[in-house]
């Protein structure tokens, strides 16, 4: 059994309502495709630059590491003992991109660490100079935590976003094209049925008319006038005998 609608001018209302509608979702899905698009490369772009910064900001935090270790000896326990709080948490906020909700990660300082016993037996700039190199560093890993995971989020929304828009190019709008044209095309062919059997009717018509003035002519040239009924005076007679009315009863 086909699946196309019945060709009524009903259906092609319809299915006109729902090509205008298809259409009217393919141009907002592919705008919005377009800026999903435009802010996932310029996503990139800033993931990769920040990878680069962060290399060398971790490159510089670690030898920094090294200068203390080597002036001051191994501090890690005096660390440890002295942090009690964290300096830096994170604040997670939603950036809404074309309806697309992607998650932004941004450090909020707590206060510092006092700490200055740490190094006052030597070392204790570049013990400072460490910690301030380590700190520019956490800052880079949690732009890039917060880059990555906005871009993964991003990512997935646009695959499905893309999907839709293909869907809609390249099996809804077609499809509405297609039963479109057909019930245009069924209008069209009852149409010209339609067309035909009237003129056939009329045709008809004109020849049953023919065919009685050419019998009225016929008769006419001949003569002989149409048969009247006259009734006689007997018949008229008969109309009021008793025996008409045998079976009523006074």
């Amino acid at each position: 059994m086909s699946n196309k609608p019945p060709p009524t001018r009903m259906n092609l209302t319809t299915f006109k309502a729902k090509r205008v509608a298809a259409k009217k979702g393919y141009d907002l899905l592919k705008k919005k495709a377009d800026a999903l698009k435009m802010r996932f490369q310029a996503m990139l772009r800033e993931i990769q630059k920040t990878k680069l910064a962060m290399s060398q900001e971790a490159s510089d935090a670690f030898f920094s590491l090294s200068q203390a270790q080597y002036a001051a000896g191994d501090f890690r326990h005096k660390v440890i003992e002295s942090v009690t709080t964290a300096e830096i948490r994170l604040e997670n906020r939603i950036d809404n991109v074309a309806g697309v909700k992607l998650p932004v990660f941004t450090e909020v300082e707590t206060g510092r660490e006092k700490g200055e016993n740490i190094g006052l037996t030597g070392g204790g700039g570049k013990i400072q100079n460490c910690r301030e190199k380590f700190r520019v560093l956490l800052k880079a890993l949690i732009k890039l935590a917060s880059l990555q995971t906005s871009f993964v989020t991003l990512d997935e929304a646009l695959k499905v976003t893309n999907r839709r828009v293909n869907a809609l190019d390249s099996v809804t709008l077609p499809k509405i094209d297609g039963i479109i044209d057909y019930i245009v095309r069924e209008l069209d062919e009852l149409e010209r049925e339609d067309f035909v059997r009237i003129k056939k009717v009329q045709a008809n018509k004109i020849e049953l008319a023919k065919l009685e003035q050419a019998k009225l002519d016929a008769e006419a040239a001949s003569g002989a006038a149409p048969p009247v009924f006259t009734p006689s005076d007997a018949d008229i007679m008969a109309a009021f005998e008793p025996a008409a009315d045998a079976d009523v009863v006074f």
